[in-house]
């Protein structure tokens, strides 16, 4: 029987450099009788959605991204639509999308779930011109993304510090949301999509997302008191956000948003989106590899 072939492609400058581990990991872990692998590091951004979309058409069985769900979101991009599979080797500072997907941020254990081979298939959604895996949206979860991507130590302790410092001064913005037939304006402080339940290291922005059910979940959290900042930030973690009377969660296939502010995150990543979005479902278009 003819092995499978899978391409590992390396964020060189993701997270907290663990993806330097990976090809020692890969020559000890991955089961060699049943593939024949391949390395190839990206060089820019977007370079991952090249990559993959190559691969996918040379006919590869399955593509890892090695990185954080920036990584993700270019490779799944890449893949979309094609019967090549998405594997992960969380090596980000949040991994969002794996650990919705329970993938194992330990990359030993998520060796094995490569190994195993265990493919199904995932929603993704279309923002403007972008696809995104897990997440997008505006507001406050968009400005942190802005700054945290000009840091240059990444990790999550440096995020909470940005999240923290900046929640004082950070000001919401008026938008206009459509979404099921229904028009209103929301004095927003975050508006999320979700695709997965969580941004990463299960702050869980959208408990009970579903990623493979046609449905995505748009999160609306509106302008709250200061005061209650710990208490949102606390409801993220206990995955009860959706319980706080300032957070309205719908079930959607599309929507529109109007905002004041011209910038988004993808993923994570930080984009110029402007002042105008289009969202769509778009079901069981990627195929991942998942336990």
């Amino acid at each position: 029987m003819s092995r499978k072939n899978i391409l590992f492609i390396i964020n060189p400058v993701s997270g907290l450099g663990r993806q330097k581990k990976v090809e020692k990991l890969v020559k000890e872990e991955l089961d060699h009788r049943q593939f024949a692998h391949e390395f190839v590091m990206t060089k820019a951004r977007k370079h991952a959605t090249e990559l993959a979309r190559k691969a996918a058409e040379e006919g590869f069985d399955a593509v890892a991204a090695i990185g954080g769900d920036g990584t993700v979101n270019e490779v799944g991009t890449g893949l979309k639509g094609s019967k090549t599979a998405l594997a992960i080797l969380p090596c980000g500072s949040g991994n969002g999308a794996a650990r919705h997907m329970k993938i194992p941020v330990d990359l030993e254990k998520a060796m094995q779930v490569i190994n195993r081979f265990n493919v199904t298939a995932i929603d993704t959604f279309s923002l403007n011109q972008y696809t995104v895996v897990n997440t997008a949206g505006i507001g406050y979860a968009a400005h942190i993304a802005h700054v945290f991507s000009r840091l240059k130590k990444r990790g999550f302790s440096n995020y909470l510090k940005i999240a923290i410092r900046d929640s004082v001064g950070y000001r919401s913005q008026q938008c206009e949301v459509e979404y099921n037939g229904k028009k209103q304006s929301i004095h927003a402080f975050i508006i999320d999509i979700a695709n997965g339940s969580q941004w990463g290291n299960n702050a869980r922005i959208a408990p009970h997302a579903v990623n493979n059910d046609g449905l995505l979940d748009l999160c609306m959290v509106r302008d709250f008191p200061y005061r209650n900042f710990p208490i949102m930030a606390t409801r993220l973690f206990l995955g009860s956000i959706d319980r706080s009377r300032y957070v309205e969660i719908a079930q959607v296939k599309e929507a529109f948003i109007r905002q004041e502010h011209t910038y988004a995150h993808i993923d994570g990543e930080p984009e110029e989106i402007g002042h105008e979005l289009r969202i769509k479902i778009e079901p069981l278009s990627l195929r991942v590899i998942a336990p």
